[in-house]
């Protein structure tokens, strides 16, 4: 349940002397609200019904993430990353491991860099397909699209668990490779996901896409242009909603990805509808990227043998790796000081930068779309609030 605490104040002049006096109304809503899938508040000022003003407020979840990692060796802020966007924890490792790797010139083997991507993608498959049911829970639907999206998720962290032996916390990555190849059998149900996975999209948008109140509630509502998502810094879905040709595995082609074919749709309007229709498209999109990636991935090593793990101690330095997580760019600076911990770990989360536009998206439109323009954006306060 939302908490809302109402105050009325007059804007200009007081109302019992002055009839044409506008008043504004004050609406808190949080710290527990059922669209931020997390602990936020937002201080709302309304004229009426129309937002007139809007600040995000958070930090409740603080839990002082970059600080405890300077404490910590290398390797044991490897889970601390899985908390951060706990739907997506494998990428969280990635871009971790690949910060560490920079640092460190570690080279990752063959192997190792395709299961990277297999995960990285079915992570992306799902947390996409969740966001959608969200976004359809928050705009009043009967709960059906998120079902549909669960019955989906659920696939794919079964594969999670029977690979990392965890299904979210999945402390997967290694500087160097991963923790642990596929067991028999695993590539084999993989394929069956992936190949399955075109049916329930054709189903999900068939259901979704030109239904008449999901077109009247999202399109047009909550627009970000092209030039107000450059200058915000937004990455992502939501950056490519708003016509901005931006997606880290094109522009620096970390890992593999230059060896595989796929599109980076592009919105035009940059509304709801359109940061809605982009997760679909990026959806079919990765499981183009997954078939190549069943297709051509070799034997051999997950891990670089050279790479020592314990007592591990990188040259003095410092360095930053980022990746195209599923709600954007995602980035961990390291510094180091020849010992075993990192002087300095610092996260660059895309769900707070995306958070930023929030009031600009709200502005002018009402307190029913509040709710799913938030619900838009993607965000998990693990990351927001580090």
């Amino acid at each position: 349940m939302s908490v809302l605490t109402e105050t009325t104040v007059a804007l200009s002049s007081d109302p019992t002397t002055d009839p044409n006096a506008s008043q504004l109304l004050e609406v808190s809503m949080g710290p527990q609200h059922p669209s931020t899938h997390g602990v936020f508040r937002m201080d709302v000022a309304l004229d009426g019904e129309q937002v007139v003003k809007l600040k995000p407020v958070f930090g409740y979840l603080h839990r002082n993430h970059e600080k405890i990692a300077e404490s910590q060796n290398y390797l044991g802020c490897m889970p601390y990353t899985d908390r951060l966007d706990y739907i997506c924890s494998i990428t969280n490792n990635w871009a971790y491991a690949l910060a560490v790797e920079t640092l460190a010139g570690i080279k990752v083997p063959e192997r190792a860099e395709y299961l990277r991507v297999i995960t990285g993608e079915l992570t992306r498959l799902q947390n996409h397909a969740s966001l959608i049911g969200f976004l359809m829970q928050d705009m009043g639907t009967s709960g059906t699209p998120l079902m549909y999206a669960f019955r989906e998720r659920e696939k794919i962290l079964d594969l999670f668990e029977a690979l990392t032996g965890a299904r979210m916390m999945c402390n997967y990555m290694r500087f160097g490779g991963c923790r642990v190849d596929a067991p028999a059998g695993w590539l084999q149900q993989t394929q069956k996901v992936i190949d399955a996975f075109p049916k329930f999209l054709d189903e999900f948008e068939s259901l979704l896409r030109t239904n008449e109140i999901l077109m009247a509630r999202t399109q047009g509502v909550g627009r970000v242009s092209r030039e107000l998502a450059i200058n915000a810094g937004l990455t992502g879905p939501m950056a490519r909603a708003s016509g901005v040709n931006y997606d880290l595995r094109k522009v620096d082609s970390y890992g593999i990805y230059d060896r595989f074919s796929f599109r980076v749709p592009l919105g035009e309007f940059g509304d709801v509808y359109d940061r809605y229709m982009i997760r679909l498209l990026e959806m079919r999109e990765s499981v183009e990227i997954l078939k190549q990636a069943m297709r051509d991935i070799p034997s051999g090593p997950i891990m670089d043998p050279g790479t020592k793990i314990r007592g591990f101690r990188p040259k003095a330095g410092e360095a930053y790796g980022r990746i195209e997580a599923p709600k954007g760019e995602l980035g961990f600076y390291l510094i180091s000081d020849g010992t075993g911990n990192p002087y300095r770990f610092r996260v660059r989360p895309p769900s707070l930068i995306n958070l930023t536009v929030l009031e600009d998206m709200c502005l002018g439109r009402n307190v029913a779309d509040i709710v799913i323009i938030l619900g838009s954006v993607d965000i998990v306060l693990g990351e927001v609030d580090r």
